[in-house]
């Protein structure tokens, strides 16, 4: 007994356990015969674990058995077949699909693993794939959603049955051709299962780099869009910019300006310079105002000799002075697009903080006063008041204003850091007259600690000698008290002399 199964990767061929799940192989065969499991949707694949189908509906909770078409709705669900247990060990087992209530539907699933057991006791075993086990590998590898479901459909589209050994039941009709998919069926918001996702079939290797590389620009863009580096992930370079490089550092914007304008009017030309040093970094980008112009400076300004140097010139590739508009804007035009360019040799050195304040200007007032000065004799203030005096502008006061409270505050900053200096010095001072002391106070007690001990030894000493002395002296007694007599007289009342001559005699 076996049904081949023609899906829209290949076809599978599955053998039947009649004997040992006996309803289960007849709910399944007679709903090939009817054609029910036809555009049926492998609605859930889990990689390494199974791949369930069966359900007309494609989401997983519908489906009915065989016993429906018969009896009614209420024969929806047959009870699941226990006996003999079969377990889940092979790769490419057949089970129908437990609906939690111990009953089977319609639906079933392909094991894509060995050894599953503990789906054995919860789904019934019902055959193997027998064929087309590359087919059922093929199914493994899709790729699908959070939800175990594939991005791109993967239908049963047809059903035939190889052998049957039940009868057909009374009542149950069977169709004299497949019938044709509902509209319904087919719309599943995915990838449909005939549908090419190869865009590069067809294409040559060329073709295929350069739409490859288009893809990857779009995303570098995309990704520059949101980090803020390019106004528009779309943006592209203007095409009347010309960029000019290997200039002499002697080459001012004007030189350029004025050599360029032969070709058409200039909206800017700027050289760029270092921001510290202002010192020219020997490239510029010029603005024309029309793009012919800009492609006829390009084809007779190349390779030309400008300052001793031979410069080269190209089209702006560069887009960080366009705006979001696509215009562009230069950092040294002005709000109403006039530069700032100025002549040289024609800025004014007199400062703008004074003017000056002839005498004609001067009032009636300070004329009196200077009078009475000179009547006083004040000489100097009499020469004074005859030469230009400078007021003061409300901007010059106000600046110095600024001026004068920025260095208050210059002063105060500088006095709180001389005191805080102070502050710091006093401590160390103070910390290192602690250490001093701290030390001294240690040198004096080890110098008493070693005067005790060196006093203490010559104590010892001094004991010892008179021990020694108080020793020798009382073995000279006891010799001498042997020749002493019992008085205690060592002559015995005699004198000297006279006991020598009488021991001399005898």
């Amino acid at each position: 007994m076996a049904v081949l199964l023609e899906t829209t990767l290949g076809d599978i061929v599955v053998d039947l356990y009649p004997e040992e799940r006996p309803r289960c192989c007849l709910n399944f065969l007679k709903l090939c015969k009817i054609k029910y499991y036809n555009y049926c949707l492998f609605h859930s694949i889990q990689t390494d674990f199974m791949a369930q189908t069966g359900d007309p509906t494609g989401t997983g909770k519908g489906g009915a058995s065989i016993f429906s078409k018969l009896y009614g709705d209420q024969a929806k669900y047959f009870e699941m077949e226990t006996s003999p247990r079969i377990k889940h060990t092979k790769k490419g087992a057949v089970s129908m699909v437990n609906n939690g209530s111990e009953c089977h539907g319609s639906q079933f699933f392909f094991t894509l693993a060995e050894n599953l057991d503990y789906l054995d006791g919860q789904h019934t075993v019902f055959g193997e794939v027998s064929e087309g086990m590359e087919i059922l590998m093929k199914i493994n590898e899709a790729i699908c959603d959070k939800e175990n479901r594939p991005y791109q459909d993967i239908r049963i589209n047809h059903t035939v049955i190889l052998d049957d050994p039940y009868d057909d039941p009374k009542g149950l009709e069977i169709p004299d051709r497949s019938p044709e998919p509902s509209k319904e069926q087919l719309e599943s918001g995915r990838i449909g299962a005939d549908e090419e996702i190869d865009d590069t079939k067809g294409m040559a290797a060329e073709e295929v780099e350069e739409r490859f590389k288009e893809k990857e620009a779009k995303a570098k863009a995309q990704i520059l869009e949101m980090i803020g580096d390019l106004p528009d992930a779309d943006v592209k370079p203007p095409e009347n910019v010309l960029f000019v490089c290997k200039l002499n550092p002697v080459t001012t914007s004007e030189d350029l300006e004025i050599i360029f304008s032969r070709f058409g009017k200039i909206n800017s030309c700027e050289v760029i310079k270092d921001k510290v040093t202002d010192d020219s970094l020997q490239y510029a980008f010029i603005e024309f105002e029309r793009e012919e112009d800009c492609e006829e400076a390009y084809f007779k300004m190349d390779n030309v000799l400008i300052d001793e140097r031979r410069i080269h010139v190209d089209f702006s590739q560069s887009v960080a002075k366009v705006n979001k508009q696509g215009k562009v804007v230069w950092e040294h035009q002005k709000p109403d697009g006039r530069p700032q360019y100025k002549i040289k040799d024609q800025t004014s050195r007199q400062s703008k903080k004074y003017d000056l304040v002839l005498d004609d200007d001067v009032p009636s007032s300070s004329k009196s006063e200077s009078r009475s000065r000179h009547r006083h004799g004040d000489s100097e203030e009499r020469v004074s008041s005859k030469k230009p005096k400078r007021r003061k502008s409300s901007k010059s006061e106000s600046s110095d204003s600024e001026q004068e409270r920025r260095r208050k505050d210059q002063k105060k900053k500088k006095r709180r850091d001389s005191s805080s200096e102070d502050e710091d010095r006093n401590r160390r001072k103070d910390s290192s007259r602690e250490d001093r002391d701290r030390r001294d106070r240690h040198r004096g007690q080890e110098d008493r600690r070693e005067r005790s001990y060196r006093d203490e030894d010559r104590y010892r000493g001094k004991d010892r000698e008179r021990g020694k002395d108080r020793e020798r002296d009382s073995r000279g007694n006891s010799r001498k008290d042997k020749y002493r007599d019992r008085d205690g007289d060592r002559y015995g009342g005699r004198s000297r002399d006279r006991y020598r001559d009488e021991r001399d005699r005898r």
